[in-house]
């Protein structure tokens, strides 16, 4: 996983959501719900592809041709390059 504008990468597990991967790095992405509803981690998906946790996200037929992602409910099924510039670094982190 690479975030940019950042270029941080990380890595996600088989059946861990792009969020939770990404706060396990200590990397802070926006999000208030985590269930794909609310569409504050909305971010772009440069390269790469996901599946998602829930049946339908918080994402138009359309977004999700654009290349748009919700990462607090999208898993990586492919390396992943997503745009998220409102991302940051918690307290300690490095890389």
């Amino acid at each position: 996983m690479t975030l940019e504008p950042q270029q941080w990468t990380f890595t996600a597990g088989p059946d861990e959501s792009l969020f939770q991967a990404a706060r396990r790095a200590g990397i802070r992405l926006p999000s208030i719900c985590r269930n794909g509803t609310c569409r504050t981690c909305y971010s772009r998906m440069e390269s790469g592809s996901v599946r998602y946790l829930v049946e339908w996200p918080g994402l138009s037929a359309r977004e999700k041709e654009e290349g748009f992602i919700l990462p607090c409910v999208a898993v990586a099924t492919a390396p992943i390059v997503m745009v998220n510039p409102h991302a940051e670094k918690t307290e300690g982190a490095s890389g």
